[in-house]
């Protein structure tokens, strides 16, 4: 099944997530399908903290994909801040 998840990366202390699709038995940070945005939750000044691409998010749910708990949060709240 594919699934759409964060994948960390970044230095210690300092996260920056990669929101992928990939299939769910892959590890965390392994191999990925596609990526549609990042997260950077500790982004400062006029750098952006979430940047999804919508189409790719609603081609994938649209064949299957599952969000994960932590997209699905993210995916409303950019939608919330985008309106």
């Amino acid at each position: 099944m594919v699934v759409i998840r964060l994948a960390r990366g970044g230095a210690k202390k300092r996260p920056f997530y990669n929101i992928v699709a990939t299939d769910s038995r892959s590890s965390r940070d392994g191999r990925f399908i596609e990526r549609v945005g990042f997260y950077n939750p500790v982004a400062s000044g006029a750098e952006q903290t979430l940047v999804l691409n919508t189409e790719r998010l609603a081609y994938w749910q649209a064949n299957g994909a599952k969000l994960s708990l932590t997209v699905a949060r993210l995916v409303k709240q950019g939608a919330k801040a985008a309106a």
